[in-house]
């Protein structure tokens, strides 16, 4: 089985990397964030690797992550959490990757508020996050210290707060991205009213 590949990039975008590894040229599907912190074309980079075969004799696909800790992370979202293939595994982990020491004292922590606000999952989906992989992280090194305090108040999903989120959306902005920023104005504002072009031009401040 591979577990990692060091070549040449050939090509990237935001959901794969072309490695040619001895004149071959391996399509690799890697997160956004990986893809951004990877060099440019032209360039050489080494990516851990885990294989994926479809049912009934299908083809193999490869998934890339720039770190073991990453590596594992994916492999418990997609054995552990309960209808979750690879793709949507490496979904979880483009959020997680925001701060994967964060993202796993949330989990153990049960800290659903913060996975919600600012890693950006809804709250069904935190709570099965939580569910499934209870005790299923304790072995999963990630180095690095936690960047983010525990989640103060929840963000107000209604009013001004609501519709500043659809404005930074209409601007471009991910929805994992703007409501993180919103949440941390949540926090500042103690989730009181807040006019929403005020909220929309201290979020873009974050953004």
């Amino acid at each position: 089985m591979i577990a990692s590949l060091r070549g040449l990039i050939l090509t990237k975008d935001l959901e794969s990397v072309v490695l040619e590894v001895g004149g071959v040229g391996h399509e690799i599907h890697v997160t956004a964030a990986t893809a951004s912190r990877l060099p440019a074309p032209g360039a050489e980079a080494l990516l851990h690797v885990i294989p994926s075969y479809a049912m009934y004799g299908g083809g193999e696909t490869l998934y890339g992550f720039l770190s073991p800790s990453e590596k594992a992370m994916f492999q418990a979202f997609k054995d552990e959490i309960p209808g979750t293939g690879a793709k949507k595994a490496l979904e979880f982990l483009d959020k997680a990757s925001k701060s994967l020491p964060d993202f796993r004292r949330a989990v153990m922590d049960r800290d659903e508020k913060l996975l919600c606000g600012v890693f950006g999952f809804t709250k069904k989906t935190a709570t099965k996050i939580v569910d499934a992989l209870k005790g299923k992280l304790e072995d999963v090194r990630v180095p690095g210290e936690g960047r983010l305090a525990p989640a103060g108040p929840a963000m107000p999903s209604t009013g001004s707060w609501g519709q500043a989120l659809h404005a930074l959306e209409a601007l471009g902005y991910k929805f994992g991205d703007a409501r993180a920023a919103l949440q941390a104005l949540a926090e500042e504002h103690g989730g009181a009213d807040v006019p929403t072009e005020q909220l929309v031009r201290q979020a873009l401040k974050r953004l």
